[in-house]
């Protein structure tokens, strides 16, 4: 058995935690600054106006506050490095704050929808409409260009905590938007029971972000496979075989944390191959495997084995043949 780290191209540095100025860090920091003022001017557009449909909007921001606190605290824990403990580092807590942060995105999104139809059912109560109307409206505009930084710097430093709370913040900003059309409405018309049901339609909306996150974190945790990278190993491991660089292949396995890809393979060569001569050529099959990967980090582990290996033991594999789209998808 032999592990080699593939070359690939430098990365953004997600494992340190020397950085003072990581992007990243900077991106979470000015998130926790917006989720404090988010809150203070949802809570006083509410107290000005008594709308259930800003209450819930408010909601929305409290559990915000609280899910960017444990996103931050992901964000330093999954940059942390390898050790005795944790081997392979600690990035599949990602997944876990993820997961966190879109449960709490669907309470939010419960108790949102329970406002309205109490508010539907009793009768809502509003007033000064219009100024509640204008903090929301530049709340809602502020959370629009903080969720849309947060994501792409997310998708650029490979960062699904980031992402994650970039999500929340752009749900934030239409949950917002939403309230601000039906408030306006409201406004407009005086028709009263615009604000609950309004209320209650931006609570549906939630929940479909919510799920979204829940997947997502659910299939980091379970190691779900891409069947984009899938198709690409299979055709790079082909592609060495019609070379005659190796016989087969066999027990393909991958998976990523974050911006690292871990991956393994079963090389089979000719029998009287060397140690030495096959050694060479897996090197030249792990670099082409970690090309497949430009930018991130790519552990490539390969076992060489002779081709009369299912001679010696053929039930130790009869599970893993070559993958296919199928097997690997």
């Amino acid at each position: 058995m032999r592990g080699k780290m593939a070359e690939v191209l430098p990365q953004s540095n997600e494992g340190s935690n020397s950085a003072v100025w990581d992007p990243r860090r900077i991106a979470m920091a000015a998130s926790i600054a917006a989720a404090g003022i988010m809150l203070v001017g949802k809570l006083g557009a509410w107290w000005l106006t008594g709308s259930a449909a800003i209450f819930s909007d408010a909601i929305e921001s409290v559990i915000h506050l609280v899910a960017t606190g444990v996103a931050t605290f992901g964000l330093w824990w999954t940059t942390q490095p390898a050790d005795e403990d944790h081997p392979y580092g600690h990035g599949k807590f990602a997944y876990f704050s993820a997961g966190f942060e879109g449960a709490l995105i669907l309470v939010a999104a419960l108790s949102i929808i329970a406002t309205g139809v109490r508010a539907l059912i009793v009768g809502p109560a509003l007033q000064e409409l219009g100024l509640g109307l204008l903090i929301t409206a530049a709340l809602a505009l502020l959370n629009l260009f903080l969720g849309l930084y947060l994501v792409q710097a997310g998708k650029r430093h490979q960062s699904l905590v980031l992402v994650a709370n970039g999500q929340h913040v752009l749900t934030d900003s239409w949950t917002s938007a939403g309230v601000v059309v039906g408030v306006g409405l409201v406004w407009l018309t005086g028709v009263l029971w615009l604000d609950p049901l309004v209320a209650i339609a931006v609570g549906l909306n939630i929940v479909w972000t919510a799920w979204r996150l829940l997947k997502a974190s659910f299939e980091g945790l379970m190691d779900r496979t891409h069947p984009d990278e899938s198709n690409r190993l299979d055709a790079c491991l082909r592609q060495a075989q019609a070379e005659g660089l190796i016989v087969g292949y066999h027990q393909v396995r991958h998976r990523r944390v974050g911006h690292e890809v871990l991956i393994e393979a079963h090389l089979l060569f000719q029998d009287e191959a060397s140690l030495q001569a096959a050694h060479r050529v897996a090197g030249v099959v792990e670099r082409r495997i970690g090309a497949l990967f430009p930018g991130e980090n790519v552990t490539v582990t390969t076992h060489l084995e002779p081709a009369c290996h299912d001679d010696e033991h053929p039930e130790s594999h009869a599970d893993y043949g070559p993958p296919t789209v199928d097997s690997l998808a």
